[in-house]
């Protein structure tokens, strides 16, 4: 299984933090979030291999960041060649950037660089094994649904499959959200060149779930357990205070 982290966003919202510096090596709680986030995937013991996809602007850092930390996995880093926000090629053009590049033909985890959880990564990955050959989305309860407002919200039948995917619902049918973190088996892969065709959009990686929810089958996994969402100043500072009181026990 190869991993791919989504890291090739500008983080405007955490202005001006990420000027210089890409949000996944901003630090909570004494380490940045991306050695957090490799980690748990270090646990996976079918990930062979982990890209991280970013941009001309912050390839260097990371490659920098690399060069000073030693993972039993494998890690290189992927250049998407783009400079600004408004140049992005999008989360879903950067995974077949990778594909493609890197000529994957096995299973793919996927999930953005501003992801925490406080669960172990094994419970889903082991999920999307068990749903092979459909497609997989880790889900997360966030209980209010003035919140889920906000999200990529699923529903899910008594199997699991997901039945319905709505993008930020003005009124929204529960509270199951869809985090960024995925797996596509090795038989759905060539499905994200099939979707690079259609005139949807690229960015969202939920965009291209919903689809695969639609044209195949998705299923989804809720995770018992605290997910920080790292948008913005506010969830930065919180998922710091929080990471900073565990450190300490």
């Amino acid at each position: 299984m190869t991993t791919i982290i989504l890291a090739a966003g500008y983080g405007t919202r955490l202005y001006p933090l990420t000027l210089n510096k890409p949000k996944a090596l901003l630090e909570v709680g004494g380490k940045t979030i991306l050695e957090r986030i490799v980690e748990n995937i270090e646990l996976i013991k079918e990930c062979t291999k982990i890209c991280i996809v970013t941009n001309e602007k912050f390839h260097k850092s990371f490659e920098d960041w690399g060069k000073t930390r030693a993972f039993s996995t494998e890690i290189e880093v992927i250049n998407d060649g783009t400079k600004t926000n408004e140049t992005r090629l999008g989360a879903i053009a950067d995974i077949n950037l990778v594909v493609e590049r890197k000529n994957i033909k096995d299973d793919l985890f996927i999930l953005g660089s501003d992801n925490l959880f406080e669960v172990d990564l094994r419970e889903f990955t082991q999920f999307g094994f068990e749903k092979k050959p459909s497609s997989s989305i880790m889900l997360v309860d966030i209980k209010k649904k003035r919140l889920a407002k906000k999200y990529g919200i699923c529903s899910v039948d008594k199997d699991s499959k997901v039945t319905d995917f709505e993008e930020k619902p003005e009124k929204p049918k529960n509270t199951l959200a869809a985090s960024a973190v995925y797996f596509i088996p090795k038989e759905k892969v060539a499905k994200i060149s099939d979707y690079m065709k259609t005139d949807l959009p690229k960015d969202a990686p939920g965009n291209l779930m919903k689809w695969l929810a639609k044209v195949d089958k998705l299923f989804g996994h809720v995770i018992r357990g605290t997910w920080y969402d790292i948008g913005d100043i506010k969830s930065l500072k919180k998922a710091d205070e929080e990471f900073t009181k565990k450190e300490k026990k």
